[in-house]
């Protein structure tokens, strides 16, 4: 599948911000450089250009951030409360809940291991829950419910409501799995 329409537009609009021509981004476990005048976004821990749909997260991150600071509201959002989410819900349940419920829904108490390997913390949210620092100013809370007799395993992934001054639906759904498959 190709980006090229979407990374384009997206460092073009980076671009008419005016920023530095190169800008340093931390990004789930990882660092990427922006270089503006190359159009490259590259991982500083592989030194390895970033896949077409992480640069465009990154870049449309970048845009909102250099057009205005978001200030987290502190209400959690599940994705079916995001607005315009009707045609992605069933992406974001494949991509996310459902990968999220196979690695961690027997055993929901192993998701505290990737505290180790990303910034954020524990939190009192279901029987298992963890804010993770995605982006300067964009948490994600990841929550697992343990499964008994009567209902199996149930996971979510909610996002501060300031999350919709950032990125667009289809935007989310990608970050989410992205999220998702890093745990």
């Amino acid at each position: 599948m190709s980006y090229d329409i979407a990374i384009n537009k997206a460092w073009d609009e980076l671009s008419k911000l005016d920023p530095p021509k190169l800008i340093s981004v931390k990004f789930m476990a990882d660092e990427y450089t922006v270089d503006l005048e190359d159009k490259t976004v590259t991982s500083f821990s592989c030194n390895v250009a970033a896949k077409d749909f992480t640069a465009i997260l990154i870049l449309h991150y970048l845009a909102q951030k250099l057009k205005a600071i978001t200030i987290l509201t502190g209400e959690w959002l599940s994705f079916k409360e995001l607005s315009g989410v009707e045609g992605y819900y069933l992406a974001f349940k494949k991509r996310v809940i459902e990968p999220l419920i196979r690695k961690y829904g027997s055993h929901p108490e192993s998701l505290l291991e990737v505290l180790g390997r990303f910034s954020g913390k524990r939190i009192d949210h279901g029987d298992i829950g963890i804010v993770l620092d995605v982006f300067e100013g964009v948490p994600a809370l990841v929550v697992l419910w343990r499964g008994d007799e009567e209902f199996g395993p149930e996971a979510n992934m909610l996002f501060d409501k300031s999350i919709t001054t950032i990125f667009c639906t289809e935007d989310i759904v990608v970050l989410a799995g992205l999220i998702a498959s890093q745990l």
